[in-house]
C-alpha cells in the first residue's frame, strides 16, 4: 500500500524566520504559522479560531524565508509532517510534531509590499551578487464557508 504525507498550509508567520547552521554548514529556519478558520455554528454564531503550526525549512530555503519573511507575512506552505522526540533538561520526554517544508511562497504582507517584490521595487539587495529569487506574491482574499451549505 502506497502512503501519503503531505501537508498544505496557508496563513501569517507569527515570527521572524530563526536562521541557524549545522556543524557541517547546511542552513535550516523555523517560524510559527498562524492559519485562521472562520465558521458559523447551527445557532447562526459566528466563531473564529486559530491553529499555530511549527514549520522548519532547510537549505537554500531556509535561506529565503529568514531573509524576505518576517512576522505577520502571509505564505502558502506545502511540505510534509515530521514527529520528533527528545528527553527535557528536566528528564521527562517531550515530542513535537512540525511541518518539514518543501515549497514556501509570500503571499502578501502587512504593508504594501513584501518579499521579493518589495525588494526588487524599492532597490533593496539580497545581500548576494545574485538578484533576489522570485517568489510570486498575491493579494489572498478569504471566504466565509458556512458548514450548513457543504453537501456531504
Amino acid at each position: 500500500m502506497k502512503s501519503v504525507n503531505m501537508v498544505i498550509l496557508m496563513g501569517n508567520m507569527t515570527r521572524e524566520a530563526e536562521l541557524r547552521y549545522t556543524p557541517n554548514g547546511k542552513a535550516v529556519a523555523s517560524f510559527g504559522l498562524a492559519v485562521n478558520r472562520s465558521y458559523t455554528d447551527a445557532s447562526g454564531e459566528k466563531h473564529d479560531e486559530v491553529d499555530f503550526f511549527d514549520i522548519v525549512a532547510w537549505g537554500k530555503l531556509a535561506e529565503i524565508i529568514s531573509q524576505y519573511g518576517s512576522k505577520g507575512q502571509g505564505v502558502h506552505v506545502m511540505g510534509r509532517l515530521q514527529n520528533r522526540s527528545w528527553e527535557g533538561t528536566d528528564g521527562a520526554k517531550r515530542n513535537k510534531t512540525e511541518v518539514i517544508a518543501n515549497d514556501i511562497s509570500l503571499i502578501g504582507g502587512k504593508g504594501t509590499g513584501s518579499g521579493a517584490s518589495a525588494a526588487k521595487e524599492t532597490g533593496v539587495s539580497s545581500g548576494v551578487d545574485k538578484p533576489a529569487p522570485e517568489i510570486a506574491t498575491q493579494e489572498v482574499e478569504e471566504d466565509t464557508i458556512n458548514i450548513d451549505d457543504i453537501p456531504f
